[in-house]
Order: C-alpha cells, then structure tokens, then sequence
C-alpha cells in the first residue's frame, strides 16, 4: 500500500510514510471488511459515515505539514485511523467526532494499539476544542464550509486543511494562517467526503421552537432526480422495441454495450438484439466481446461457416467463469449471427472475436500450431522461447512471483521476440496469420499483466484495457475501412472511466475511455444496469457458479434513483438530456458492479463506486428486476459434440 499506492502517486513526505507503515488500518474497520484493508478506497463504517481511501489520509496529513512537536485537531475522526496515522507524527492529536458510537469505537482501537497521544472526544467538531487551542494544524475529514470557530483556533503559521464546498463540489483547500487577520488560501484537487453538518443542523434539532427541516442538506436525497429519470426515460416492453431505440446510434463506428453484473439473463439478451440489429441492417461486422481469443475463435468459426461435419479439438470456454459465454442467452445470438452471416460475402459477414489477455496458454499452443504447420524451425525456436512461460500454465497467477528475483527479465525479451520473428517474417497473409499474431501479443501482453500482478495497483488494469482497445484497433484495421464495431464487457470497462472514480482517485482507465478519446461523437457508450433480483455469480475465484439473490440497490445510488421511477424497462438517451438535467445527472453518485463474483454481505465495499451517470455513457438501459443466465447446459449434451453449439 504506502509503496505503490501512495509513494507512487506522490506521497513524499518521510514521516507520513512511515507512520502509513506502522497504523493497522485494519483494526479500524468491521472484521468482515479485513480483507480490503489495504486497498485504496474508503470503506463504510458504522453510521452510514465511511474510513477516508489511505491516499487522501496520506495527502491532507501532507499538507499539514506536521512536525513532532505539533498539537493537532481533527474534526470529523470517524473511525480513528487519521488521528491514529497523525499520533505517529505529531506530540499530540485531538479527534473530535459527533457520532457517540463512532467516538466509543475509535477510542476503542486507539487503546488497543496503545497510542497514548491521541484522544478521541465525542462533541461538535465545527465548534472546534477552544481548550486545548491553539492547534498547529486541523485536519477537517467532512466536506463543507469553513466553520469560522476553527478559523481562530488554528495558531499563526498554522495550517487547515479541508475539503471546501465550491460549487456544489468539493476542492481539498489548504488555509494558512499568516497573522491574526490575514489567511493565505490554496486549492489542491477535487474531492468528496460526507458532509460536515453543525449541531443546529442535524435532524432533530430544535432551533427557535421549531425542527430544522431535512430536505435540501448534503446527503439527503433530491426529491426529483428520479422524477428527471422518469421524464426522460423511454419505456420499452419487448427486446426488439430497445434495439429500435438503439438504432439511433447506427451510425457510429463503435457501438459499446455494458453489463453491471457478468451473470444476468436481460442483459445478455438485450445486447443480443441490439447486436443482431446493427449486423443485420447497418453494417456492423464485428461483435466484440471481453472473452479470451482463442475460445472466441472457436465460436467465430461456427458463425461465419457451416459447422456440420467439423470437430473441434476442444470446447471453448472451459476455465472459470464459464457460464460467461457457456450460457443459452449468447448461444441463441450466435445461431442468429449465423442465420444473418449465410449468403453473405466473407468481408460483410459478422466475425466473433475476443478482447481479453487471460489465455496465456491456450495463446501459446495457437501460435505453436500455426508455425508447426507452415515453418517448422521457427516453431521449435518458439516453444524453446515459450519455454520460461509453460511451467505457470495451471496457475499463470504465480508467474508474478518470479519478481522478487526479477526471473521475469529474460522471459519478457524472449516472448516479444516470437511476435517480432511473426511481424517480420511474414510467411503468408490472411486470417490464419492475423489470429496467429493475436496470440502472440497475447502472450507478450499477458506475460506482462501477469508479472504487474505483484505491484496490485492500477498498472494491470490498464495493460489488461490498453490491450482490448488494441485488439479491437487491430480488428477495425483488418477488417477494412469500413469495418464497424460492437462491443460487449462490463460497465466498468466501457462506461468512459474518467468519469468514475476509477480515474478520480485510482487513476485507472478503460476500453470506453480510450475508444472515446479516439472516435469521439463516432462512438457511443451504453450501460445496463438493475435493482434487484438473480445473478450467476461464485462466492470466491475459482468456486462453483451459483444463482444468487440481488439485494436491492443502495439508497441514493443511480439504480435507487431509476427504480423510484417505478418503470420496470427503459431507456435512458442521456446525450439529449437538457443542460439542466444534465447537470443533476452529472452529480456524483454510487453506483453498482457485480463481476464473476457477489459477495452480497460486503455490498458496499466489494460492489459499488462512484460515477457520473451523464458524462460516464451516452445511453442507459435499465431493468427494475432480472433473472441469472440460463448455464444449465454448459456443457453440450450427449450426441451434441460435434456440433456444439448448433446441435439440436
């Protein structure tokens, strides 16, 4: 953590790295968010209030600028675990938290650790601790304007630092106190923290006989953002009906159609007809999808040629998760794909092609095969080459071991140089040689995102999405120019990143991002999402699929919104929405991502970020209610084999 995801970002200061060293985060989160102790993201705590990312402590305790012989104040402690990193630095540390359950836990684990020179107090944080000022620094962990109290309790030469209301955001701002009067203000990067709310403020409160009221505070829900969705959505009842609204984005080259969950019935049979409408009448010759290559090939050859009398030497889709792409939903859309394909010329039939950088292996015997076939030498030199990858084939994931000893080193030099030996060496032209060249940056581009799982920072993630909108520049570029394409993966792959914290605060990117900086008003971006119902999905990586029970969306997420429209189906054209709802669209808000795995008990944490609906796509298809994908027959059954998956 304080090696690749602070000091990498530029956290520099000594003392607050090593003090990010010593603090066990962990024993200031519930015990069922352990695991996720050292990720950089906030995690919910008790009280609906949240443990602050470990880079934004790092960076305010920074900007304080502390020093060992500092007193310090921080309103807003929360769980304790900034006042417990600034103990480490600073003489002493006075926390001040209005929520009694919150400061009885923060002082809690604070004796526990030991750490005799912090103090939690429970009170009002906005009216400072005029006790114990002045206060070298004040660390204010809550979004708002400036409390003038802690203006005078901040010594000269001091500093506050605090994420300041500008503009409906927030701008993490360093004040500076120059003298009695004067205050030298700097601002730093966007932010957000849970609202700072005074006393007087808080619901319940009784200010001149009469109760404060509730509607319009940060936090609250704004009673018509739902009623913006509902204006502006586009009820549909049948699949067909969404591909017609759909249509209207026929003319881009790139169409991107999303998943919130990997395992839902309605969205695979959703981008299904979209997919099937935009082949059939507009031109679209690609289908995209985030899957490896070499299985996707597999499929690709059964939808653009007849696939009676032909074996396959092995079944796609075999490894984890294989209810992906094994399920009845995508299998009805490859019969249609092959319906429309027939009688087609071969530039105009619709190929199936994979995006994904997992199948190392089955990679390494493609290439293998293609040169066994037309130059045996250079095979043996490639399988000699491939020789330093082979041995991880069962668990490529250990691969990222070898870099403690930098083992990895002549291992990446050889595997570039059997796609080199390829692009250079050309033996003839044509798909066999494309796919052959396909698998060997796969296998260069997955030794690398394998080796980068040791780092567990964004590095992975962006070499795993760097090379899909690789693969799909190379696949626009082959298939002519007038090549278009679909796009199939999940929402936090092809919404554009940049507009979610993923790019915030993990300085991540993806596939929508890339192929929006790219293609501009030529593309488009469409999410899916859902409230509640069924979704295939395992408990760990690795375990059995199961159908498992979608709890309904948190509130004041962008899914509680489109549910409190109360239409079951729509469509939601967000590039026409006016600028006023627009802007109230463009409000960040969580929103949710199921992958291959739920972990329902830990929702908050493993499932949602945050994101701005309007500017993250160019449409949004929602479903109040789903259903799991039917996996039943993941496997072909008997008599089937050799027609997989076109037996009947």
């Amino acid at each position: 953590m304080v090696t690749f995801q602070l000091a990498r970002r530029g956290i520099a200061m000594p003392a607050v790295l090593d003090a990010m060293k010593q603090v066990p985060r962990e024993e200031f989160i519930p015990e069922d968010l352990h695991e996720f102790a050292y990720e950089d993201s906030p995690l919910p705590i008790a009280e609906e209030q949240t443990i602050s990312q470990p880079y934004i402590v790092a960076r305010m305790i920074e900007l304080a600028g502390l020093e060992r012989s500092d007193k310090v104040l921080e309103v807003g402690a929360g769980s304790g675990y900034a006042a417990a990193v600034m103990g480490k630095i600073a003489n002493q540390v006075y926390a001040i938290e209005r929520h009694k359950a919150l400061a009885e836990a923060a002082k809690t684990a604070i004796e526990k650790i030991g750490y005799g020179n912090v103090h939690i107090i429970h009170g009002d944080g906005t009216k400072g601790l005029p006790g114990e000022a002045p206060f070298d620094a004040i660390i204010v962990s809550a979004g708002g304007d400036l409390p003038p109290a802690l203006k005078e309790q901040v010594a000269v030469g001091g500093r506050i630092i605090i994420p300041l209301a500008v503009n409906g955001h927030q701008m993490l701002t360093e004040i500076r106190r120059l003298d009695a009067d004067q205050y030298e203000i700097t601002d730093h990067e966007a932010v957000r923290f849970v609202p700072l709310v005074p006393e007087e403020d808080r619901p319940g409160h009784v200010t001149q006989g009469r109760r404060t009221p509730t509607a319009g505070r940060p936090g609250h829900m704004p009673p018509d953002l739902s009623g913006i969705m509902a204006a502006a959505a586009e009820p549909f009842e049948s699949y067909g009906d969404l591909a017609r609204m759909a249509e209207r984005f026929a003319d881009r080259k790139v169409v991107c159609l999303g998943e919130s969950t990997h395992g839902t019935s309605e969205f695979y049979a959703a981008r299904a007809a979209i997919t099937e409408r935009l082949v059939r009448d507009h031109g679209f010759n690609i289908v995209a999808v985030e899957a490896d290559w070499p299985d996707a090939a597999i499929y690709d050859k059964a939808i653009r040629q007849s696939a009676e009398g032909r074996r396959h030497a092995e079944e796609p889709f075999t490894r984890f998760p294989r209810w992906m792409w094994r399920n009845e939903e995508t299998w009805a859309m490859l019969r249609k794909l092959r319906e429309i394909n027939r009688g087609r010329d071969p530039q105009h039939q619709a190929g199936f092609y994979g995006l994904d950088v997992y199948s190392l292996c089955a990679s390494i015997e493609a290439v293998l095969d293609y040169l066994g076939e037309h130059d045996r030498e250079a095979a043996e030199t490639a399988k000699e080459r491939y020789g330093c990858l082979t041995p991880y084939c069962s668990e490529p994931g250990s691969y990222a071991r070898m870099r403690i000893g930098n083992g990895f080193r002549g291992c990446e030099d050889k595997v570039v140089s059997v796609l080199t030996d390829l692009l250079t060496q050309r033996v003839e032209n044509g798909e066999a040689l494309f796919d052959a060249e396909q698998n060997a940056r796969i296998v260069a581009e997955a030794e690398k995102y394998y080796r980068n799982l040791y780092y567990g920072d964004a590095d992975s993630w962006n070499l795993r999405d760097s090379h899909m909108f690789d693969t799909l520049e190379r696949l626009l570029e082959h298939r002519g120019p007038d090549a278009k394409a679909v796009v199939w993966a999940h929402n936090s792959h092809i919404g554009d990143a940049s507009k979610t914290e993923m790019g915030w605060v993990r300085e991540e990117h993806n596939i929508g991002q890339l192929v929006r900086e790219k293609y501009g008003q030529d593309c488009a971006l469409i999410g899916f999402s859902t409230h509640e119902g069924e979704v295939a999905a395992a408990d760990d990586w690795d375990g059995p699929m199961k159908i498992k029970t979608v709890r309904p969306a948190l509130e004041n997420a962008h899914e509680d919104h489109a549910f409190r429209t109360d239409i079951g189906r729509f469509f939601l054209d967000l590039e026409s929405l006016d600028g006023d709802h627009r802007q109230m669209l463009s409000e960040p808000k969580l929103q949710r991502a199921i992958g291959v795995i739920y972990r329902p008990e830990t929702e908050r944490a493993s499932h949602y970020f945050r994101a701005n609906l309007a500017e993250q796509f160019d449409a949004w298809v929602w479903f109040a209610v789903t259903k799991a994908v039917d996996a039943k027959s993941a496997t072909p059954r008997e008599g089937e084999d050799e027609t997989w998956p076109f037996g009947v």
